[in-house]
């Protein structure tokens, strides 16, 4: 059995869950918080854990984490690369040098430039700040993401997005990556504009029909904050 350390909401578990889905492999989750203390340093509350720390699973302390038969990995971007390696039916990803390059780049546009203002700067303060911080939501500076930090990472995105299509193709870890910080954007109450980004908005709600998608709709709508 697999086992995924994480929380929901998390959009690395959430890659990671819809790579699993995609796949139909069965799973089973512990829920495991990340806390970031001031000054930095990392602590985790595991409730399932016991008296074993969590860094004997992931190091870092970080989300997500996954067990199987063969031991233990971390970190999202590696758990989905040895699930495609382990699990190969539907490969997601590209068999092509050039696409499977192209597939880690956009992995990594999600994982790093969408999350730094989707999640950091708007999930966070739209979702995450009143619900579980205790504060209210900054407004001005989830205007100025959306205002400045938003607009250049979407035109890019308009830009790489062909009508009808997949960003490599065929469906693949690029639409992974780049759809679960799309689905941060949307539970914060917005969606890429199609009248600005038509080809992205159209894209986007390609990906979103997926049953893998539809599947964390469905088990993550609590996040979604109400306009």
């Amino acid at each position: 059995m697999i086992t995924l350390y994480g929380v929901s909401g998390s959009p690395y578990v959430r890659k990671v869950q819809i790579v699993l889905a995609e796949k139909h492999l069965a799973y089973e989750m512990e829920t495991v918080i990340p806390m970031v203390q001031p000054g930095g340093a990392v602590t985790t509350v595991w409730p399932g854990g016991g008296s074993v720390g969590y860094e004997t699973i992931h190091p870092l302390k970080k989300v997500p984490a996954l067990r199987d038969e063969k031991g233990t990995l971390a970190d999202s971007s590696v758990i989905c690369a040895y699930l495609d390696r382990a699990y190969p039916d539907p490969q997601l990803y590209p068999s092509d040098p050039y696409l499977y390059g192209r597939a880690l780049w956009f992995e990594e546009y999600g994982d790093t430039g969408l999350v730094a203002v989707i999640g950091l700067q708007i999930f966070r303060e739209r979702v995450i700040a009143p619900s579980m911080m205790g504060r209210p939501t900054d407004d001005a500076l989830v205007q100025k993401a959306l205002d400045e930090g938003v607009p250049p990472l979407f035109n890019y995105l308009e830009s790489q997005v062909k009508d009808g299509e997949f960003l490599c193709g065929s469906f693949s870890i690029a639409d992974i990556g780049i759809c679960t910080q799309l689905l941060s954007y949307r539970y914060s109450g917005y969606e890429p504009d199609p009248k600005r980004w038509p080809k992205f908005a159209a894209y986007a709600e390609r990906v979103f029909a997926r049953p893998s998608f539809q599947e964390r709709l469905r088990e993550e709508a609590g996040f979604a904050r109400a306009n």
